[in-house]
């Protein structure tokens, strides 16, 4: 990314009408650009400082700490820029995921962990793992892979239809019935470690029961309607372009730019009003949405015209062929059940809908 585009980008970020901005740095390896990120960090923060109302400016780096040094944590207490990473599990199901020369990618993610720990504090490092074929026998040693290394949760997901998983065939390895089987054990073992006392969660059923429990929604941009696409997040890539989500890049790296939205040369309003994001948009309220309206979900469930026009053709989606309407529905429908069918599980989902 060119100092001017990035620039742009802030200045766009920066004109949202929400008080609440985070600046995400993907890559890639972001910090491979340190100079450039360094560059947008400071710019923003000086810019924000300038605005008549101050946003609550926040950023983090996504990255697999393979590069990560001392001058780099040192920026990081500085500005107050948090660390996302990948951990698939354990050394061998995580090399494997992951492979590079010398096969150390579990090593130098403990290790940096461990090192920003030390250096940020114990909470501003968070973990993801993405779900492949060899995860599926092993959601047992992926949670407790996660609890030895101090997590209080997991976020258990699938892989999504778009770029590298395409490409490498990894996407199609499992359906939907097996990986809601590996969901399916991965919670019954999490409420069993919580009925021994260890405290932990599993993040995509606490942000359901958060929308289900409580009348705070955790925005959580997949379970938003309308669509949470370019309303909570939007994607400035290197070159200038904008998508209304970092899938929706994903999906134009496979030459399809339906959901760009424009250049950051562009205004807000411009980029804003596009046609096609605002048709999306439109099709994406899930109570007037064709099987959506009637289905006893949908107050806490959400729409992906990004997915369902990966994979369909259509923003809306044919629900009944969908995997993210199978996905979800199964996943409803077993957190009431188990709430239902035990006082235990039903006073822990309480809990964790409140911390959401």
């Amino acid at each position: 990314m060119s100092k001017q585009h990035a620039e742009r980008a802030i200045a766009l970020a920066l004109s949202s009408p929400n008080p609440n901005i985070k600046i995400e740095f993907q890559g890639g390896e972001p910090f491979l650009n340190f100079d450039m990120m360094k560059f947008i960090v400071e710019t923003a923060s000086t810019w924000n400082t300038k605005l008549s109302r101050p946003k609550n400016l926040s950023f983090v780096a996504a990255t697999n700490l393979a590069v990560i040094n001392e001058e780099m944590l040192d920026f990081c207490v500085a500005y107050n820029v948090d660390i996302s990473t990948s951990l698939d599990g354990p050394k061998d199901l995580h090399n494997k995921n992951r492979p590079r020369s010398g096969m150390d990618s579990y090593e130098r993610t403990i290790s940096g962990i461990k090192h920003v720990r030390q250096r940020l504090g114990r909470n501003k490092v968070n973990a993801l793992m993405t779900t492949t074929l060899a995860s599926l026998p092993l959601v047992k040693e992926i949670i407790d892979e996660y609890l030895s290394q101090g997590f209080n949760g997991i976020f258990l997901r699938p892989l999504s239809p778009y770029g590298f998983a395409i490409k490498t065939k990894f996407f199609r390895a499992y359906n939907a019935q097996q990986w809601l089987k590996f969901y399916d054990d991965g919670l019954d073992y999490i409420i069993e470690l919580n009925r021994q006392g260890v405290d932990f969660r599993e993040y995509y059923a606490a942000t359901i029961l958060a929308k289900m429990l409580t009348c705070q929604d955790p925005g959580y941009v997949d379970l938003m309607s309308p669509a949470g696409i370019g309303l909570g997040a939007v994607i400035y890539n290197y070159d200038g372009t904008v998508y209304a989500s970092d899938e929706a890049r994903m999906l134009a790296e496979m030459g399809d730019t339906t959901f760009k939205l424009g250049t950051v040369e562009d205004t807000f309003e411009k980029l804003f009003t596009n046609d096609t994001f605002l048709t999306a948009l439109e099709e994406s309220f899930a109570y007037s949405s064709p099987q959506c309206n009637d289905c006893a979900f949908e107050p806490w469930c959400g729409a992906d015209p990004v997915f369902h026009w990966g994979q369909q053709q259509d923003f809306s989606g044919r629900k009944w062929e969908s995997e993210f309407c199978q996905r979800n529905m199964h996943i409803f429908k077993g957190l009431v059940s188990r709430m239902e069918s035990e006082p235990f599980v039903k006073n822990l989902f309480m809990r964790w809908a409140n911390r959401c």
